[in-house]
């Protein structure tokens, strides 16, 4: 069929991606030759769709599709370096933030960052400097920085600069951030920021609530003449806290009176009676009179006189640092004097009191009305609901060397009747026989199979392990609270039985309180009737906190034993008395915890040897107390009689020196 000239017109445009006019087209398709109208003749140009409708080219090229345009590449982000304000002071503000030595050594980077964002949003002006002085704000924070021991803190940490004179830009600016910087470090030390925790111990992992730089400078800002008061708010305002703070505050005694630091020069020891030069300048340092009065027998004495006035002031001194107070002008009470504007190393009797005040700081700043507090060193639970004790039990905690962890968490539900499953650092020694072993149960356990993963699993019971009931909260240590069939350790005056978990006397009553819907009686109905999860309404704080130091709710000061050797190494890492020593030493080396896994069937794990020189410990009076859902025994397995020599679990009373032990860790 001979094709139409109009089409083969078409064509050609489409193919030369050119429309141009009808004679230019005309004369390049009088050299076209139809046998190669399927290549283009300008292959690196894009061809251009011709028109569609009832034209045949629309239908003669099916396959053709029009190149689509490419986007143009987004323009890059401008950023324009920030520039410094016109005036004096800010501009110094702008350039201190430049310079490398730090404002404070122990604020961070970040905190660095977050204080010039927050500056740089009020165009630098100083927050705390008016008219080359402070202002009224300023003072009020610098009064909270300078008692900052009333809380247990080390007011030496939050140093106020010096505005003496008349103080130039550079001058104002320095002093106005570091004013800053110090009242940021406070609220962070008051949160519990001023130790590394997991140089305690890697198993003290509380959600430490530290204030945001920025939101610590808008908070004082916003508080008017009276900052100090929004700073000091950071401190905990529980009871627990608050009671230590008071018997701190009665333990130091009335504040002294501010004394100005004398340097006097070198002198022998002066007693009554005595005189020497420098005693005009102690006269003076304790505003008495320049020279000894006189009396009717006796004409006014020398100004060099060292006699009973002057002594007496020295002793007075004396006994308000702590020293002897003989009177004697000796090198301590000299020393004393240089240093008088230092405050006092704090006491035994304080340390024991500032490290359990340190505590209650790793807790949120408001427990609030609902919660459950665990305090490990006393083996004792309380339940507070509606702000007031509701009820409170005898608990079982870790041992020294599997030490329950301190932190807290939500506890969201309840299982009456728990399973309770092998750890997988028993299951491991066994993975040889169970592997080719087909039975479903072994030992009085259930064998469960998952896949090429095999597990024990020891069904609900009286001889469960973790009793009748237990309470979840989960967390990254995998503790809990739970039941256990082996009561009669409660009646133990030291309860560290259990490898991690915390177990609870006479948990139904616990229930009671814990699940409003739930009575006592109710939920024991449930027992043998299968395991049941029972969540609570609201989630319910859990709080697993140490003190070895508190003040009960009849306002008893109460002591407790350092069960896991904690306060020494704070003692040292606050810089107080008793940092330090063998207790830290004693302590065993911590293992890393994991979650639990399923062990695999196909691999044999061989039982580490057996050291010679350790000593083994079943000093428990039931052994067998000691599992927790994911805790391991130590080294407690009993054989059975059964043909097929599978071992038994979970049998309380009944357990027996393994021939090898197993591992040690967490699990």
């Amino acid at each position: 069929m001979r094709v139409p000239r109009s089409s083969l017109v078409a064509l050609a445009a489409l193919l030369t991606g050119s429309l141009a006019s009808a004679g230019a087209l005309g004369a390049e398709t009088a050299t076209l030759d139809p046998a190669v109208l399927g290549t283009p003749a300008h292959p690196a140009e894009p061809a251009q769709a011709a028109p569609t409708g009832s034209d045949p080219v629309s239908t003669a090229l099916p396959d053709y599709k029009p190149e689509a345009p490419k986007p143009e590449p987004a323009p890059a982000p401008v950023v324009t370096a920030p520039v410094a304000p016109a005036d004096p002071l800010g501009a110094a503000i702008f350039a201190r933030f430049a310079d490398t030595p730090p404002l404070l050594l122990r604020l961070t980077g970040k905190d660095r960052d977050a204080m010039r964002a927050f500056y740089e949003a009020r165009a630098y002006k100083p927050l705390w400097i008016a008219d080359g002085g402070w202002t009224e704000a300023a003072k009020s924070v610098s009064a909270r920085l300078a008692a900052a021991a009333e809380d247990g803190l080390d007011a030496r940490a939050y140093t106020v600069p010096n505005l003496a004179g008349t103080p130039d830009a550079k001058a104002v600016a320095d002093a106005d951030l570091r004013l800053s910087a110090a009242a940021l470090l406070y609220a962070k030390d008051a949160r519990g920021g001023r130790i590394n925790l997991a140089s305690i111990s890697r198993l003290i992992t509380p959600q430490l609530d530290l204030p945001d730089a920025g939101a610590v400078l808008t908070k004082l800002s916003e508080a008017g003449a009276n900052p100090g008061e929004a700073l000091q708010a950071y401190n905990p305002s529980t009871t627990g806290y608050q009671a230590l703070k008071t018997r701190l505050a009665t333990l130091r005694g009335p504040a002294p009176t501010a004394v100005t630091p004398l340097r006097l020069p070198p002198g022998p020891a002066l007693k009554t009676g005595m005189r020497d030069p420098r005693v005009p300048l102690l006269r003076a340092h304790f505003g008495l009179e320049t020279r000894p009065a006189g009396t009717l027998d006796r004409a006014p004495g020398e100004p060099e006189d060292y006699d009973a006035t002057v002594a007496d002031a020295v002793a007075k001194f004396q006994r308000g640092r702590g020293l002897p107070g003989n009177g004697v002008l000796n090198v301590q009470t000299v020393l004393a004097l240089a240093d008088a504007g230092r405050p006092a190393r704090a006491s035994g009797s304080e340390a024991e009191l500032i490290v359990n005040m340190e505590r209650w700081r790793w807790l949120p700043g408001d427990l609030g009305p609902d919660y459950i507090l665990v305090n490990i060193p006393e083996y004792r639970l309380r339940a507070y609901r509606g702000g007031s004790l509701r009820d409170e039990a005898r608990v079982i905690v870790g041992k020294p060397e599997s030490r329950t962890p301190l932190f807290s968490g939500l506890m969201e539900y309840a299982v009456v009747n728990p399973s309770w499953y092998v750890p997988p650092s028993i299951l491991k020694t066994m993975a040889p026989k169970l592997a080719g072993y087909g039975g479903k149960t072994w030992g009085g356990y259930e064998v469960v199979r998952r896949g090429g993963h095999v597990s024990l699993r020891q069904p609900p019971g009286e001889r469960n392990a973790l009793g009748f009931i237990k309470f979840m909260f989960p967390n990254q240590h995998a503790v809990y609270l739970h039941d256990t069939p082996n009561r009669s350790l409660f009646s133990a005056a030291k309860r560290d039985f259990s490898h991690g978990c915390v177990r609870v006397d006479d948990p139904f009553r616990l229930a009671d309180a814990v699940l409003p819907d739930w009575s006592e009686a109710r939920l024991k109905k449930l027992i043998g009737k299968g395991e049941r999860t029972i969540r609570l309404p609201a989630k319910l704080p859990v709080h697993l906190a140490y003190f070895t130091a508190y003040v009960d709710d009849g306002g008893t000061f109460r002591t407790l034993p350092d069960l896991y050797g904690y306060d020494a190494p704070m003692r040292a890492a606050l810089g107080l008395p008793g940092g330090g020593g063998p207790a830290i030493a004693k302590l065993p080396e911590e293992k890393a915890r994991r979650k639990p896994e399923a062990a695999p069937v196909a691999q044999a794990h061989p039982a580490p040897r057996r050291e010679a020189a350790r000593p083994r410990r079943y000093a428990d009076p039931e052994p067998s107390a000691r599992y927790d859902e994911y805790d391991s025994p130590r080294r407690h397995v009993r054989r059975s009689a059964r043909a097929d020599g599978a071992p038994e679990y979970g049998e309380p009373g009944l357990w027996t020196p393994a021939p090898a032990p197993v591992s040690r860790g967490w699990w």
